[in-house]
């Protein structure tokens, strides 16, 4: 095996712990891939991989899914908690577009940036984590649709990696009145529109360079991103239903001033 495709199983492994925590799964794989010297034409590596770790949570709750589906033409619970997902999808998806390539070209090429973004967050997730929050809401299934939408808006911090997309909903769905639980089942179900749709719009934009060896890397990573991922989904809500979030908040504080060191030293 390749040296870059050992390194993709790498990544593919770390995007999958990482994608449905709130530590911000594209900062660790972008600043991994940095440090180990993987080349990712386009950043297509990075954003394709994702799908693996949906592809992991579309079978975890694959019932779910379905039964919300089966039920939703005479069921106006099912229909308006799917409407509550694509609605929050709604903002990434015509930001994502507009300002895909300067996310790709720029906000992925500042490491700098990255840990600054995990040490920023981190502080803001222990400080919600912190507070004696009363939650409204226990179900991801009973979030309001105007709710959803503002959720929907502060996933669009996410762009800038580091962030976390798991982590901007969960915050965001935790000062709006969930439950730790419920917070983070709803950013499971908001990932699925989103990274499905991240993954086709990469797609179209870097077809003419996925072949070869890229193409490999991105299969590569897939699939050890699925195997992960499923560990991670079927673990996590119990856990913070349990704990809450400060774990995650300490090890992005601790990676992204690690990270900061390491560049202003040059190592």
């Amino acid at each position: 095996m390749e040296p870059n495709t050992i390194v993709a199983a790498v990544l593919g492994i770390l995007e999958g712990l990482t994608e449905f925590i709130p530590v911000s799964s594209t900062g660790h794989v972008l600043l991994a891939g940095h440090f180990l010297g993987f080349d990712s034409p386009g950043r297509a590596f990075e954003v394709m991989i994702q799908l693996g770790a949906i592809a992991a949570i579309l079978g975890v709750y694959a019932r779910k899914i379905a039964s919300t589906f089966a039920a939703a033409p005479h069921d106006p619970a099912a229909r308006r908690f799917i409407a509550a997902v694509l609605i929050a999808f709604l903002p990434a998806a015509v930001i994502g577009a507009l300002a895909h390539g300067f996310i790709k070209a720029v906000l992925f090429e500042t490491p700098m940036l990255i840990a600054l973004m995990l040490i920023l967050g981190g502080s803001v997730l222990l400080w919600v984590d912190r507070r004696s929050l009363r939650p409204v809401y226990t179900r991801a299934e009973d979030f309001p649709i105007g709710m959803a939408f503002r959720i929907g808006i502060i996933q669009c911090l996410a762009m800038i990696p580091g962030v976390s997309r798991s982590g901007a909903t969960i915050v965001g769905a935790l000062l709006m009145g969930a439950d730790k639980r419920s917070a983070a089942e709803f950013s499971f179900f908001l990932a699925m529109p989103t990274m499905v749709g991240a993954f086709a719009y990469d797609l179209y934009k870097n077809q003419d360079i996925l072949h070869g060896e890229a193409l490999t890397n991105i299969l590569v990573g897939f699939v050890f991103a699925f195997i992960s991922a499923v560990v991670v989904v079927r673990w996590l809500l119990g856990y913070v239903s349990r704990h809450g979030y400060a774990l995650f908040a300490w090890w992005r504080i601790v990676v992204g001033v690690l990270v900061l060191l390491a560049i202003l030293t040059g190592r």
